[in-house]
């Protein structure tokens, strides 16, 4: 896996742009960036929710009335980049949120702004279910989901990139390498089965080890405030979604 430093020029554009434009209040780009960050931070949300001891019920809707507050009520114009981790930013957010939600019982707001409908609640409880939640504060399982997101976001992107490459044979047989799906399986029987030396996809591994690891500092930087962070932010990360 390559280790070199990251650059200082990926701080060009972040998703801590993203986040300010979020709060710039008005404007189509203000109204995109909020749903774009909806979309892509739900997950840790309703986990951290539902963890607290909602209802399934209840948590779809505090989920969702959380992110309609935060486009209806622009949470996000008090976020500063300058205090860190857009990650910590939100967590603090929906904890307050759910304090001052805790004795009403709140249905979704009717009428008022609605977050995407991209959020997969449906989807939420199945892979709450599944989570290791009893080991877990509520806050570490906050941390689990979000490091899951981003992940995914990153072997997404990664394979979007090899499709249009037409490499998506070659991503099937590797990705296991990266998720540490692939444990036990040899390069050997891999390059036997795409029909390559064993060298060549010792090769590929590398490659795609280091192509991973670029998207994954890209989508750190994003959400954090200085270029010092992103290693401290992998490790983090990577200890969280260990768990």
């Amino acid at each position: 896996m390559n280790d070199d430093p990251p650059r200082r020029d990926r701080f060009a554009t972040t998703r801590w742009s993203l986040v300010l434009a979020a709060g710039g209040g008005v404007g189509g780009r203000s109204k995109q960036a909020l749903a774009s960050l909806c979309e892509m931070y739900w997950p840790p949300v309703y986990a951290f929710v539902r963890h607290q001891g909602h209802s399934v019920d209840d948590a779809r809707d505090l989920t969702q009335e959380f992110f309609a507050r935060v486009i209806e009520k622009n949470f996000i114009h008090g976020a500063d980049r300058n205090r860190g981790r857009f990650r910590s930013y939100l967590f603090a957010a929906v904890s307050h949120f759910l304090s001052n939600e805790r004795d009403r019982a709140r249905a979704l707001k009717r009428g008022g702004p609605n977050p995407p409908r991209s959020l997969n609640l449906e989807g939420a409880e199945g892979e709450y279910q599944i989570e290791p939640r009893d080991e877990l504060t509520p806050e570490k399982l906050f941390d689990y989901r979000w490091a899951l997101v981003l992940l995914g976001r990153v072997l997404s992107h990664l394979e979007g990139e090899c499709v249009r490459d037409g490499k998506n044979e070659l991503f099937d047989e590797l990705k296991g390498f990266l998720t540490g799906d692939s444990e036990g399986v040899s390069y050997k029987e891999v390059a036997a089965t795409l029909g390559m030396t064993e060298g060549a996809v010792k090769v590929a591994v590398h490659r795609l080890r280091r192509r991973f690891r670029d998207l994954l500092i890209d989508e750190i930087a994003e959400t954090v405030s200085s270029p010092e962070e992103i290693e401290e932010e992998i490790q983090y990360l990577t200890k969280a979604v260990s768990l």
